[in-house]
């Protein structure tokens, strides 16, 4: 099958990380760590699996953090190599074991990728007792090798390849109702409604999102489509993604220029000073920031909008940050959270998988996937796809997808 493959040593990183200064197209190029090639399909791992076609896959955020080596190495334990890229997936199931049940082949599904205690065919760690799947102890062992989400492990394949495998427990038939290209989006919308189910906000705080990439755009569509009546603030750093995220239900966009601070501070009625060195800082701010970046920018920038005793979500995946001056935290008293993939929502009076609840805020108030899917690839065009999703001021790209079909 063909697939985009992942495939690092030392040498190899060292050599694109220079490469790269000249040129970013050394980061996907045939010098740089991913290639497109012919490899054997995955086989299941046992009887509880099936094996999927995929039909569409997305390219994440973390995939070009993966493809421009930004992710930190004190997470490449955490992966197998070679591997398949990819997490954000559609297929058809084409084969499964004959402890599976409850699909047939030729089910339209979605996969959640994470790669728990269950899909490892282990007895459940603490963290998966607790139904916490993505914070899961066992992400080394078991049945398959080391990896946290399919799309960094090298038994299950990634949705950048025309085959992958995924554990019963994974996999979530799509609803006949459900179109393909609002299917693709369950994976995004997911990875928004984990930071948002986790950190909700009263309807008298004021939330600033950072950030109007596609994380940021559904931070603020499932705050509206779950009913929350805060006061929004966006920062985008483009016209188009400020027009969506009024669309979508922001109160406000502010752009991140030359005294963009002062206008934030008039929203969250908090007070600006000068330092005798550096950059502004702030006495009070937002009760709730998302943000949706996580460079070094948006960390320290964010830390000081929030206010004191506010929490400060980092949503986006920060790697190593040098200099990052991190007296906010201490301060201001800030309550600072990670949020990574999905894993078990409170929804009411029940538990559900931030998969499911995706899945079903879809089905209940539709998706305007015509405009955040703005680009579509064959995946022998992974390179122009790649340049596209990295290049959002110029080609105007939120969320870029490979379609199989």
């Amino acid at each position: 099958m063909k697939a985009v493959v992942f495939d690092a040593n030392v040498a190899k990183y060292i050599r694109t990380l220079l490469l790269g200064k000249i040129s970013k197209k050394f980061f996907y190029n045939r010098f740089s760590c991913i290639l497109l090639k012919d490899i054997p399909e995955p086989e299941l791992p046992s009887e509880n699996y099936v094996k999927i076609k995929t039909t569409y896959a997305g390219i994440c955020g973390s995939d070009l953090n993966l493809i421009f080596l930004h992710d930190s190495p004190s997470t490449s334990p955490f992966a197998s190599f070679p591997f398949v890229i990819g997490h954000e997936n559609l297929g058809v199931i084409v084969e499964k074991g004959k402890a599976v049940s409850e699909f047939e082949i030729g089910d339209r599904v979605i996969v959640d990728p994470v790669l728990d205690c269950d899909a490892r065919e282990l007895p459940r760690c603490p963290s998966c007792q607790e139904e916490e799947f993505s914070t899961c102890l066992n992400i080394t062992e078991g049945k398959l090798s080391p990896g946290t989400i399919m799309g960094a492990c090298s038994t299950t394949g990634g949705s950048w390849g025309e085959y992958f495998v995924a554990h019963k427990s994974q996999v979530i038939k799509v609803p006949a109702t459900v179109k393909d290209q609002e299917a693709i989006l369950v994976d995004p919308l997911a990875s928004a409604l984990h930071p948002v189910m986790r950190n909700f906000p009263k309807d008298s705080e004021k939330v600033l999102v950072y950030g109007a990439g596609i994380i940021g755009l559904l931070v603020i569509w499932s705050l509206r489509k779950l009913g929350s009546s805060a006061d929004i603030t966006a920062i985008a750093k483009y016209d188009f993604q400020a027009d969506l995220a009024i669309e979508f239900g922001a109160n406000r966009v502010v752009k991140p220029k030359e005294g963009y601070l002062d206008e934030l501070a008039k929203v969250a009625y908090a007070k600006v000073f000068q330092p005798m060195i550096g950059d502004k800082v702030l006495l009070g701010g937002f009760d709730k920031v998302f943000d949706c970046v996580g460079s070094k920018k948006t960390i320290r920038d964010g830390m000081w909008l929030t206010k004191q005793r506010g929490s400060y979500i980092l949503v986006g995946l920060a790697s190593t940050v040098k200099d990052l001056d991190l007296t906010p935290i201490w301060f201001k008293e800030l309550n600072v959270k990670g949020a990574y993939c999905y894993s078990t929502e409170n929804v009411n009076e029940y538990r559900m998988s931030t998969y499911q609840l995706a899945l079903s805020l879809i089905q209940q108030h539709g998706i305007p996937y015509e405009k955040l899917i703005t680009h579509y690839f064959k995946l022998e065009d992974y390179q122009k796809a790649i340049e596209v999703a990295s290049s959002k001021g110029r080609e105007k790209s939120i969320k870029v997808v490979f379609r199989f079909l």
